[in-house]
């Protein structure tokens, strides 16, 4: 049994949601808590839901009576007090946890990122063209190789994410907190700095599904 599970980058609604995987995910899980560090949702069209979308809105629900589960804003998520008594979770801009002898802070991460601030035409387009080849990957099973060599080959991603974890630092150090954990990037990173750590719990919306636990004060992240 963990103290805590963080999940985050869901995208109910995406053609590229691991849907499945996440299901089989939530049903086998053992932990106190439940993180959902920010966009569960892909946008506010609850059209685009399909029904295997609505399940996992349900095995939310069916874990709230039984754990605790948290919901923390995306930049996604749009204004989702309602959703979140729905689901019977809370619905949070930022959670601070105590484990061991640790402090540590879990947000979205969406506010250390200004490109999207400062770019907010470019970065729709440059996430509807990276989700057609996500998409296409899917669709020709190739097991997300184009998106994948997309990113590690896109300055701008890696820049951003670079520039994201050293903003998180800083805040972490702000907060007299030991370590920060964010979603938002899709990336799996892990970050030390002057004895402050950062991590990234990566998303599920690739072929690789990761998420963190939380024991004691120790941070892991796993494959879901």
């Amino acid at each position: 049994m963990n103290e805590i599970v963080i999940i985050s980058d869901i995208h109910l609604g995406s053609d590229v949601c691991q849907v499945d995987r996440l299901y089989k995910f939530l049903d086998k899980i053992q932990t106190q808590t439940l993180i959902i560090n920010g966009d569960l949702f892909d946008s506010w069209d609850f059209r685009r839901l399909r029904k295997d979308h609505w399940k996992i809105l349900k095995k939310l629900r069916q874990l709230s009576d039984k754990i605790k589960v948290v919901w923390i804003s995306g930049n996604h998520d749009g204004p989702a007090e309602m959703v979140s008594h729905l689901i019977g979770v809370d619905f949070v801009n930022e959670y601070l946890v105590n484990s061991g002898n640790k402090k540590i802070v879990v947000l979205h991460g969406d506010i250390f990122d200004n490109f999207i601030s400062k770019y907010p035409l470019f970065t729709k387009f440059a996430d509807k063209i990276y989700r057609l080849i996500q998409r296409y990957d899917r669709f020709h099973n190739n097991q997300y190789y184009y998106s994948n060599l997309a990113k590690r080959n896109s300055k701008t991603f890696l820049r951003c994410s670079e520039q994201i974890a050293d903003r998180a630092l800083q805040y972490c150090k702000d907060k007299n907190c030991d370590i920060v954990i964010c979603g938002h990037t899709h990336a799996v990173l892990t970050k030390t700095s002057e004895m402050v750590e950062y991590y990234n719990c990566g998303c599920w919306t690739e072929s690789v599904c990761s998420f963190i636990t939380i024991n004691t004060g120790n941070v892991e992240i796993k494959n879901g």
